[in-house]
């Protein structure tokens, strides 16, 4: 093979990974991008270990679609305004890097607020039935005794909420949504860094809706290259699981 081969087949080679770089690229910024949550702020509905697939189509396209959020423009292309009671990626107005995941409450102009450990949106009291499908939830290292509840938003979403037993948080002060902010809670209500303590999230931070759990390992129970231990590491009944 002589030198001017050697160089074509150099450059070609190049070309091709250059091309699927670009590929991926394109398909992580503006269709779907895979997450995974370390944390428990959004059990019962997401564990630590849960793989995700999020669309970055549905609300449209902002500086945080694409990779390291490269400030080249400061509006919102395409915008289709979020609905109550999805669960959507955004970065955190802390330092605007930070990906979290959390479930939308509250639209711009809603008044939020807890009263006696129960979520009044513009002074009415959400719609909650007590269940019994969770009894525990973990919290950092530690595991928490809790009470379940399927909660309905005023639009009909319906998703599963759990307060911790000795200790759930009972009154707040009322968050009021500015223009074009939302007001996000985690599933896990007593651990999770929400907009309780974080405010109301821009349009401008969304990242895109949370679709699909495409894989699932639990990590205390072992690691997912322990082939002999698959039974009790990985959670097989998660795997390609639609997100509510």
């Amino acid at each position: 093979m002589n030198k001017k081969t050697i160089i074509n087949s150099i450059f070609e080679n190049l070309k091709t990974i250059i091309g699927a770089l670009i590929i991926a690229v394109i398909i992580r910024s503006l269709i779907f991008q895979p997450f995974y949550i370390p944390s428990s702020s959004m059990e019962p509905t997401l564990l630590i270990g849960d793989r995700i697939f999020v669309s970055k189509y549905t609300y449209g396209f902002s500086r945080h679609s694409f990779p390291f959020s490269p400030n080249i423009f400061d509006e919102r292309i395409f915008y289709k305004k979020p609905d109550q009671g999805d669960l959507v990626v955004f970065k955190t107005p802390v330092d605007n890097r930070t990906d979290y995941i959390k479930r939308l409450i509250g639209l711009p102009g809603d008044e939020i607020q807890f009263v006696e450990g129960e979520i009044l949106i513009n002074n009415k009291k959400i719609i909650r039935k007590r269940i019994n499908t969770k009894n525990s939830v973990r919290c950092g290292k530690f595991t928490f005794n809790v009470n379940s509840y399927e909660e309905t938003l005023p639009n009909g979403a319906k998703y599963i909420a759990v307060y911790n037993r000795s200790g759930t948080l009972q009154n707040t002060k009322k968050f009021i949504v500015p223009e074009n902010q939302f007001f996000l809670l985690g599933d896990n209500r007593d651990c999770s860094k929400d907009s309780r303590f974080l405010g109301s999230i821009s349009f401008i931070n969304l990242v895109g809706k949370a679709r699909i759990i495409f894989f699932s390992n639990d990590t205390l129970k072992g690691s997912m290259f322990k082939f002999w231990n698959l039974n009790n590491s990985f959670r097989f009944d998660r795997f390609f699981k639609k997100i509510k």
